[in-house]
């Protein structure tokens, strides 16, 4: 292998690897002391309310709402970013730090603008011509640097290579980074517009912007402002503070009852992710607020004192009554405190009152079918065809409909809803093994054989 050949696929391979960093578009990134463990989480009622917060913004940036999937992640840091395709991701942290429903909505109308910009794409269509700009300067480079090496009868040839394709390494990031900087400033123009046309201030940017530059002043003072991903935050600022007043949204505030509900998320993230001290300081016992009752209520059914938990739920749901929310709590925390049976009502209620909640419909089957799992097979089995609709790539729902369809003695069914939940869980060998077992007991050429046929035929896109 010559040397120009190692130092390219070396190049490549370090090119690769910036690449899966930079395809990221988002905010500002800080990691309070103490964040919560990393990784994806479902919950009915922040879905929901983010939808609230989001839908006349999407309607506003000319996407259809339904196409957008919104991806919650336990993570301390104030961040949000979008991913493969029509996607958001938003930290907890960022749920947590946002002071107002204004301030959190302004940094997902950012979000969203990257989505109806089709940054993503043009992002990638930048890097390709960044990376064949910097391939080919770099390999000019290290054969010129080779040859006069040789030339010389010098024995540093590597070293000089090396130096040359770093040098045009760094002229292709920077070129990316500069673009990836006007794509930032064009989404916060474009999420301005959002904002005003669904008659929202953009106070609520500049202000979380404005904590995101007070918490980077330090880290960001040594800091090249051209190798940065975003523009300074202040730089950020300043172009709000310029536009915004001539909104006549600007002095427009969130209603109360949304205001309640975004306290009720906050209190709901820390009564399951935070130490009971921490909540109880938070919330002491002589505050009687809902949001403080809800935080308690979790905290002491998470720390397995489910009697002080169903009396404070219980004062929940008399004080709202209609709050599908309160009524999956305490089903929640019944059955996840061994009592399955006296969970059923509390969640059926939930579901009376929230019907297109496809999440706490899949908790209601299960259980359902860890109280009486013969009896309840049929009814947790219609639970979870209507959870389908709005939870059809949930692995969890067809591993409880393999057990529901098993009970009933439906051996073919069963095995086509496990080669189902492994095929969304990822685990393609699985779902395979599951389907040719499913064909077995299946009649050829019925729905089901036809879908375990078309798992067996799948092939992972590459």
């Amino acid at each position: 292998m010559t040397l120009i050949e190692n130092t390219y696929r070396k190049f490549l391979r370090n090119l690769r690897i910036s690449l899966t960093v930079v395809l990221g578009l988002s905010i500002a990134v800080i990691t309070p002391t103490g964040a919560a463990a990393k990784g994806a989480i479902r919950d009915s009622e922040i879905e929901n309310l983010l939808r609230d917060y989001l839908n006349p913004v999407f309607k506003a940036a000319g996407l259809k709402p339904r196409a957008i999937q919104i991806i919650l992640i336990s993570d301390g840091s104030i961040n949000a970013f979008v991913s493969g395709g029509q996607r958001i991701f938003v930290h907890t942290g960022l749920l947590m730090a946002a002071k107002n429903p204004n301030q959190l909505i302004g940094v997902l109308a950012h979000e969203t603008a990257h989505i109806a910009g089709g940054d993503l794409s043009r992002l990638r269509r930048q890097i390709d011509k960044a990376s064949t700009a910097s391939i080919i300067g770099a390999l000019l480079g290290v054969a010129a640097a080779v040859g006069a090496a040789a030339a010389a009868g010098g024995n540093n040839s590597s070293q000089a290579g090396v130096g040359v394709l770093t040098g045009a390494q760094s002229i292709g990031r920077r070129s990316l980074l500069q673009y990836q900087r006007s794509q930032e400033a064009r989404a916060d123009q474009a999420a301005f517009k959002y904002l005003d046309r669904t008659g929202q201030s953009a106070r609520g940017m500049i202000e979380m912007f404005q904590q995101l530059a007070d918490n980077s002043l330090l880290s960001l003072r040594n800091v090249d402002p051209y190798s940065l991903t975003h523009p300074v935050p202040r730089a950020r600022i300043a172009f709000l503070e310029k536009n915004i007043g001539k909104s006549r949204f600007y002095n427009k505030k969130d209603s109360a009852s949304l205001m309640l509900r975004h306290r009720m998320m906050q209190a709901k993230l820390r009564g399951f992710q935070a130490s009971p001290q921490s909540v109880f300081r938070r919330y002491p016992v002589s505050d009687t607020s809902l949001p403080a009752r809800y935080a308690r209520a979790i905290s002491y059914y998470r720390n397995v004192d489910i009697k002080r938990a169903l009396r404070e739920i219980d004062s929940l749901i008399k004080s709202q009554p209609k709050n599908p929310y309160f009524w999956e709590l305490k089903g929640q925390a019944l059955f996840e405190n061994g009592k399955s049976q006296r969970a059923i009502q509390p969640l059926k209620k939930a579901v009376s009152l929230t019907p297109k909640a496809g999440l706490i419909r899949i908790l209601l089957a299960q259980a359902m079918l860890a109280a009486q799992p013969k009896k309840n097979a049929k009814s947790a089995i219609r639970q979870l065809t209507i959870a389908r609709r709005s939870e059809p790539n949930s692995s969890s729902l067809y591993r409880l409909l393999a057990i529901a369809q098993a009970r009933l003695g439906r051996i073919g069914q069963a095995d086509l809803a496990s080669a189902e939940s492994a095929f969304r869980f990822g685990d393609l060998n699985l779902a395979k093994t599951r389907a040719t077992k499913a064909q077995r007991g299946l009649k050829k050429g019925s729905p089901g054989w036809i879908r375990a046929n078309d798992i067996l035929n799948y092939k992972h896109r590459k």
